[in-house]
């Protein structure tokens, strides 16, 4: 390969490119972290140089690339419980709501919940656990917890339910030992069926609606900060067009998008709620 960093205007192309992709915005100063990933995908293709592997790319052949290119280029660091408030949030509070207004006979006996851009599936599992642990609550309910992203190869990575250490550090003992199962060398922990079994993924862009019933809840965090104003307006959109009446949306604390979120109600700095009607 004739260079190790993107030129300037190489660099315009592929931040283009990744924008319409996938509508994230990498910033100027990123053009080393974005020379190294193409590089590596350069490399692994065994491409002559930057330009002959964005002409595959843009090419009607380069599609199957494509995806293992935004992969490439996403940041997918998650880990078990992240903001642990907001999970306290969801199993006491949420999860509390939800069942007086089935006892009310307000809400049917059935929830729905949404990780956007779940990554490798951490913050998925961390709902499921929690409604697991008020299982004896919702006996008999109809769950359903639904993980996107938009990188294929870490949904294959969540729907194996295989972590290391790093994924979860700061997860208390007891509910390690009731999810996980550790291996032999101590160096891997696997989720137990009783919750894989309650996640489903997809791969999803949120640049594009979800064609699926609306949700009581979804979070996403820690995702549309690497989008644009105009890309994060689309995105919201579309989730909030998913919530279902009075639903939940929960934000990461450095999204962006605090004035996008109209007809939601402020209920915190995490934490927004749509019309009953």
């Amino acid at each position: 390969m004739e260079a190790d960093m993107l030129t300037t205007k190489q660099f315009e192309l592929f931040r283009d490119f990744i924008y319409r992709q996938s509508g994230m915005y990498v910033d100027a100063s990123k053009i080393t972290l974005v020379s190294n990933r193409i590089r590596s995908r350069v490399k692994a293709g065994g491409f002559k140089d930057f330009g002959t592997y964005y002409n595959h790319l843009v090419s009607p052949k380069g599609a199957v690339e494509v995806e293992q290119f935004i992969e490439a280029i996403s940041t997918n660091e998650s880990y078990f419980f992240r903001t642990n408030s907001h999970f306290e949030w969801f199993k006491h509070v949420f999860l509390g709501e939800i069942i007086a207004r089935h006892m009310r006979g307000e809400h049917p006996p059935t929830l729905r919940i949404w990780s956007a851009a779940c990554s490798a599936g951490e913050e998925a599992y961390s709902i499921a656990i929690c409604m697991s642990e008020n299982s004896l609550r919702l006996r008999g309910w109809k769950l359903y917890i639904l993980g996107t992203d938009i990188s294929q190869g870490v949904l294959d990575v969540a729907g194996r339910g295989i972590y290391r250490k790093r994924s979860i550090e700061g997860v208390e003992e007891t509910r390690i030992r009731r999810n996980f199962d550790v291996s032999k060398d101590g160096q891997t922990w696997t989720l137990k069926p009783k919750i894989r079994e309650m996640v489903e993924f997809r791969q999803h862009n949120l640049m594009k609606p979800l064609d699926v019933l609306q949700f009581d809840c979804i979070f996403v965090r820690n995702v549309l900060i690497y989008f644009d104003r105009a890309s994060r307006k689309v995105a919201i959109r579309h989730l909030i067009s998913q919530l279902a009446p009075g639903g939940y949306l929960v934000v990461g604390p450095s999204e962006g998008v605090f004035d996008m979120l109209a007809p939601l109600s402020k209920l915190s700095t995490f934490l927004y709620q749509k019309p009953e009607k």
